[in-house]
């Protein structure tokens, strides 16, 4: 007898709104949260306890720079870019609060005014290319707080191809943060 290999068939991959809907229905831990990376959906841990007292810090700057109408926040709010099949849960965020207006559960991500992300070991490789990629074709402002390395960066100035514009510190100088927020971030608590 001869073993041959029997196909399987396919079936066409899962769109961004039933990956959505899935995420939607899940009963993911405490702790934990999904979003939608490369057309998967992804389950992680939130920020470490040392993170706090950075994320603390930044979340209180923003907070105070923030454009009229938008407030800066961790809660875990998933926000959809739908033209990128991507569904992210920022460690922090300022949104327009005209965002949270009408039903659902998740936000659309053109009310963001800026996105940090919180570098971790499992984390860092999206946070640097797959999120950077898709945030710089709409989110204002991008800040990668990279723990790992104890540098912040800023990007800015989005455009179809990605940010125009960046500026690295390291942890304890200042690092401009371009309009509409203008100021200069404290990093000395980092």
């Amino acid at each position: 007898m001869i073993e041959r290999a029997t196909p399987i068939e396919q079936t066409a991959p899962p769109t961004f709104e039933t990956l959505l809907r899935t995420v939607e229905e899940m009963d993911t831990p405490d702790g934990f949260k999904a979003e939608l990376i490369r057309g998967k959906i992804v389950v992680s841990p939130w920020s470490m306890r040392r993170y706090y007292r950075p994320m603390r810090a930044l979340r209180k700057q923003l907070e105070a720079h923030a454009p009229e109408g938008h407030i800066a926040d961790i809660a875990p709010f998933l926000f959809q870019f739908p033209e990128a099949g991507r569904a992210y849960g920022p460690d922090l965020y300022v949104v327009d609060e005209s965002g949270f207006e009408g039903e659902g559960r998740h936000l659309d991500a053109a009310a963001l005014s800026l996105v940090a992300e919180f570098t971790s070991v499992s984390t860092k490789d999206a946070d640097w290319h797959e999120k950077l990629e898709v945030y710089g074709r709409l989110v204002p402002v991008y800040l990668v707080v990279d723990m790992q390395d104890s540098e912040i960066t800023c990007f800015w100035d989005p455009s179809p191809h990605g940010y125009r514009s960046r500026t690295t510190v390291s942890f304890g100088e200042p690092l401009p943060v371009p309009a509409p927020f203008g100021f200069k971030i404290d990093t000395t608590g980092f």
